[in-house]
């Protein structure tokens, strides 16, 4: 049947279920174990980046404007390595550090200093406030989500819209001073795929929020990363929040993760000079510098904006037919069933479904009796807790393509199912 489940009589319903249920039986007796838990590039990726290996290949090569990476020194990153992600993110060399493989460990950080010594402009360390209250646009990304419920801030769910998080919302919560900070990807969300408008973008950095000390944790993750279509250039945040009075409310967090080696990437904080140095005098109790070899290594690898966006049109050409995939099971099993709607990115790493209201965690556990490993049901939302049990996030990059079309097969399954059992019980 492909009328919408909705429109189903009830023996219809039962008819269908006993359909999908034999299917379903049959996707288990093929013992698949496939995985789409994560947005982790494939092996395909992997092997056109890994020349990056040899760049460097003796002592000789291992100097960067007269300065040896491979002693002590240079917290700050490579001089090259600063310069390099200035042009990517359209700031200035001084207002970036560059840290290891992960922007995540640098997102870490700055709540943690938050917490422990307090920004550039807290009155007192956020561990002494009373209550500290963070805005997280959802469905966003569960690791922000998981940082901030570390260090117990309460977390407010802001709502996403095609043009980013609902400003009207954000403004009204910022006038509470135990609001301190926001979370944003900015350039295809995590999942949704969403770009942030101009509009929004402006607003965010014309905020006036009640707290001096509000932090804009600005996660600029796929701000290269086009799949379909050409590269989306995006505003600078840190130009706009100092043009409208905020020099220092926003910290910038971008990688080279999906770019050549997560394993052995590196990854930048751009922020104002005054918060650079600031956070410089704290890290340097922490750590003389982070691998600079790496970095004057991704440097003479990378070199440029123009060369990056040649090599991720190399990642382009593996990622598009993946999405497609995708995007074709859905097509074809789920939407002449009215049961599901999901987003069509152009970039990043994700397709957005969101399920008939209470369905998100019996799909997945079906989805997981029957073999194929996908991210947990609410961990889009902070606490894990999605409110309409809804929201099923793809990540389409890590397997082969066979198994993706097999794995898609059987989460469409299991969608039916889950669809069906909430209908029959309505």
């Amino acid at each position: 049947m492909t009328r919408p489940y909705l429109q189903m009589t009830q023996e219809e319903l039962k008819q269908e279920y006993a359909a999908v249920c034999a299917a379903y039986e049959n996707a288990k007796s093929k013992n698949l174990k496939l995985n789409m838990a994560r947005g982790k590039p494939g092996r395909e990726q992997l092997d056109g980046v890994s020349d990056i290996l040899t760049v460097l290949s003796d002592a000789a090569d291992c100097f960067d404007d007269g300065l040896d990476v491979r002693n002590y020194g240079e917290l700050m990153g490579v001089p090259a390595a600063r310069r390099y992600f200035a042009e990517l993110l359209g700031v200035r060399p001084e207002q970036t550090f560059i840290g290891g493989s992960a922007s995540l460990q640098l997102m870490f950080d700055t709540i943690s200093k938050a917490y422990t010594h307090g920004l550039l402009h807290s009155e007192k360390p956020w561990s002494k406030l009373e209550r500290v209250k963070f805005l997280c646009p959802s469905p966003g990304y569960d690791r922000h989500f998981k940082i901030t419920e570390t260090f117990g801030a309460e977390m407010i769910v802001i709502p996403m819209t095609a043009e980013g998080p609902d400003m009207d919302m954000v403004e009204k919560y910022i006038q509470d001073p135990d609001v301190r900070g926001m979370w944003c990807v900015p350039k295809y969300s995590n999942p949704g795929g969403v770009i942030y408008s101009d509009a929004t973008v402006r607003r965010i950095a014309a905020m006036k929020p009640a707290a001096k000390d509000f932090l804009l944790m600005w996660d600029n993750a796929y701000c290269v990363h086009e799949f379909d279509g050409d590269f989306v250039p995006f505003e600078d945040i840190l130009s706009l929040c100092a043009a409208a009075g905020n020099p220092d409310m926003p910290f910038e967090f971008a990688s080279t993760s999906k770019i050549t080696l997560p394993g052995s990437g590196i990854s930048v904080m751009a922020a104002s000079e005054a918060n650079l140095a600031y956070m410089q005098k704290l890290l340097t109790v922490q750590i003389i510098s982070f691998d600079k070899v790496n970095q004057l290594r991704h440097v003479r690898y990378l070199k440029d904006k123009a060369h990056t966006l040649e090599i991720m049109k190399r990642h382009a050409a593996v990622l598009k037919p993946r999405f497609e995939a995708v995007l074709y099971a859905l097509d074809t099993n789920i939407a002449p069933l009215d049961i599901a709607k999901w987003n069509r990115p152009k970039g990043g790493y994700f397709v957005s479904v969101d399920a008939m209201s209470g369905t998100a965690k019996r799909t997945l556990a079906l989805c997981k009796e029957a073999g194929v490993t996908m991210t947990g049901a609410g961990a889009t939302f902070p606490y894990g807790k999605d409110p309409q049990d809804s929201n099923i996030r793809i990540a389409p990059s890590f397997p082969p393509i066979e198994e993706l079309r097999d794995a898609m097969e059987v989460f469409c399954l299991c969608l039916r199912m889950a669809a069906l059992e909430r209908c029959m019980n309505a």
